[in-house]
């Protein structure tokens, strides 16, 4: 498989190699870790692809008939095309190198996740993007339209109250079922989290200062997929969410680094944190010994669920979007949508 060529190319004459060097980190530095690992797959994607299509590697800037190819091989169903179709030939190479997983048309979303990578190593190497050309533009508006389909939950179902408290159940006694419980908790309780903030949260992103006057716990999150560094506010846990916590900061004995770690069959809370992927597996794991049915929720449920709650609460979604830190009012109207006009507080208006 040919290797993705790097984020920024070789250094301009009018810069020296120690300021290419300081570029580069300056852009890795300033992008979110995710992003950047969403780069790196995409490239990884774009490059087999060109390869497969075309025989040669990338260029930069890319040309404006690969462009509008890459639109087209993406735009519809290969899985009746006829062997020697070359769109569907490069789809056949791409599935057996495990970079795509069927014939089918795939999601609008995933062909402007790619396109957007492409546009955005295009700008880091301050090369104009054949994506900008009239009709390579107008394709993809084309294209999305014509595949266009209503968007997949990313849980199948909200992990509201009810549904929490089964899971909350199943933990026990010991440290992993603190830790589970601690952390199905904050992640729920403090607006929703993401995978990602959870498992980047440390002990110091935790104050306690005013647990015992007033039974409250502040968490810091360093940044947020719709906040920026430094930038982002305060969050709260109340109540049996900060009692969980604080249960488990003393249980598995953090005083600093990670705060939700892994923890080894003997019971014994490693050092090191955990992956976002172990978040997916806790809450897989504890919707199976809750006896739901598998597939039943996954870690988006504790956000989706949240507002989904507060919706039914019947709490102003704005406040509601003060612990989600949703940027969009449109995206966390969604939620409120999907709850059932008749449990909709502002029905019972009347008595």
């Amino acid at each position: 498989m040919t290797q993705p060529t790097p984020y920024l190319p070789a250094a301009p004459p009018a810069l020296s190699a120690e300021d290419q060097e300081a570029l580069t980190d300056l852009y890795v530095r300033g992008t979110p870790p995710n992003t950047l690992r969403a780069y790196e797959r995409d490239l990884l994607y774009i490059t087999a692809w060109k390869a497969a299509r075309f025989g040669v590697a990338l260029d930069w800037p890319e040309a404006e008939a690969v462009a509008l190819a890459f639109i087209l091989d993406h735009a519809r169903d290969l899985e009746d095309a006829p062997q020697e179709d070359l769109a569907r030939e490069a789809a056949d190479a791409l599935i057996a190198q495990g970079l795509r997983k069927t014939l089918a048309c795939p999601a609008p979303s995933s062909l402007d996740r790619r396109i957007a990578s492409w546009l955005a190593l295009h700008r880091m190497k301050n090369l104009a993007s054949p994506f900008d050309a009239p009709q390579v533009k107008q394709a993809r508006s084309k294209a999305r339209r014509a595949a266009a389909r209503p968007p997949a939950p990313k849980s199948q179902h909200p992990i509201t109250r009810d549904v929490l408290v089964q899971l909350l159940a199943t933990c026990r006694g010991s440290r992993r079922d603190c830790r589970d419980r601690a952390l199905l908790m904050l992640g729920w309780a403090s607006g929703g989290r993401r995978r990602s903030e959870i498992t980047g949260l440390r002990r110091e992103d935790v104050s306690l200062k005013e647990l015992d006057a007033k039974g409250v716990v502040w968490i810091s999150l360093l940044e947020t997929k719709t906040t920026v560094k430094g930038e982002t506010p305060l969050l709260v846990l109340k109540g049996r969410a900060a009692q969980a916590l604080v249960h488990w900061i003393e249980v598995a004995g953090i005083t600093d680094g990670a705060l939700f770690r892994p923890v080894s069959k003997a019971d014994r809370v490693l050092s090191r944190r955990l992956s976002p992927d172990a978040i997916y597996q806790i809450v897989k794991h504890r919707v199976a010994l809750a006896g739901l049915p598998e597939g039943f929720a996954s870690p988006h449920g504790l956000r989706s669920g949240f507002l989904t709650q507060a919706a039914l609460d019947g709490a102003p979604i704005q406040a509601a979007m003060r612990l989600s830190l949703h940027r969009s009012i449109a995206q966390a109207q969604k939620y409120y949508d999907d709850v059932d006009i008749a449990e909709n507080p502002a029905a019972d208006l009347l008595g």
